[in-house]
């Protein structure tokens, strides 16, 4: 059998479409779980249930939901999303060992699998430790497992068992440079925001990085569409991720407004809440929309990437 019929193959010798299905399933329900969270922490309901893993002694699938009101309705909701997420990733995890050729890919099931787990203490951690160190560091990782699982989604799908077509010119190394500064900018970004929602810190920081993204998102992007036109699996994460930062400047400006002002927004109940949770989802789909180009920069570059091909790297096709 060829190297890329074999990358096209589970090892029953027919193509597996699960691994790609469950981790795109994931990666949405990783979406909504981030949503949950966003919610809990501008509502204030992080600490609406005290106890963990119980909740209010209950089992917490056997909780009532006619008991399921204000802050408890956003928390205990946050945590059944959170076990649903868990059980997909386990089950994302069983399905890569059982069906995937490729080992490193089995591994970053596996490292998912640990990432969730981690992540479900540190939550349960913050509610009986009552601390805020705990919630940041709850945070963060959740934007870095939402990018692990889009990684996963990426990896899984026919695109990267197929061989490549590398990218043209030595230049073409100062692109992938260029969207891996993009995408640590963003995450960095994330952090501090996660920073700055939880002890209100860090606003400084927060809006130096918002400049430095507004200035390499664009250049990333105008960088593609000039050099690499014909290449639509960059030129459309380029073009979602410029739209993505007009967005994301919109909704930060009006979570300051909202927060560091005294300016009154209309519909500021509403408002309220939805900036900031918007502001939180956006910065996970940017992160993720700058991950996705930066992985297939890599792949196209014909380096050393988890492309799947064993035993040789893609050569570099001549200027």
């Amino acid at each position: 059998m060829s190297e890329s019929l074999s990358l096209r193959c589970d090892r029953g010798g027919v193509e597996n479409p699960w691994p790609h299905r469950l981790a795109v399933i994931t990666a949405g329900a990783t979406f909504l779980l981030i949503l949950a969270g966003g919610l809990v922490t501008n509502t204030g309901a992080g600490l609406a249930v005290p106890d963990w893993p119980t909740t209010f002694g209950y089992n917490m699938f056997l909780y009532p939901w006619s008991k399921m009101v204000g802050g408890i309705f956003y928390e205990h909701s946050h945590r059944l999303i959170g076990s649903v997420v868990g059980l997909l990733t386990l089950t994302l995890t069983l399905v890569l060992w059982a069906v995937e050729t490729r080992r490193w890919l089995r591994w970053l099931g596996g490292a998912a699998l640990l990432a969730v787990i981690i992540q479900g203490v540190l939550g349960g951690l913050r509610v009986i430790l009552l601390q805020e160190t705990l919630a940041i560091v709850h945070g963060a990782l959740a934007q870095a497992f939402f990018g692990l699982t889009a990684a996963l989604a990426l990896f899984t799908s026919r695109e990267w068992k197929e061989e490549p077509h590398p990218l043209p010119g030595e230049r073409a190394g100062h692109l992938f440079w260029l969207a891996a500064l993009t995408t640590g900018a963003i995450y960095l970004q994330l952090v501090v925001g996660a920073l700055l929602t939880h002890v209100g810190a860090r606003l400084d920081a927060h809006l130096l990085l918002a400049t430095l993204i507004a200035i390499l998102v664009p250049n990333l992007a105008v960088r593609i569409l000039a050099r690499h036109a014909d290449r639509p699996g960059l030129v459309r994460p380029a073009v979602i991720l410029c739209g993505l930062l007009v967005l994301q400047l919109l909704l930060g400006l009006g979570s300051y407004v909202h927060r560091f002002t005294s300016l009154e927004l209309p519909l500021v109940s509403s408002l309220g809440l939805a900036l900031p949770v918007g502001h939180r989802l956006t910065g996970g789909l940017m992160l993720v929309s700058s991950l996705v180009v930066t992985l297939r920069v890599h792949r196209l570059l014909g380096l050393p990437t988890p492309a799947g091909y064993r035993g040789r790297v893609p050569g570099r096709m001549p200027a």
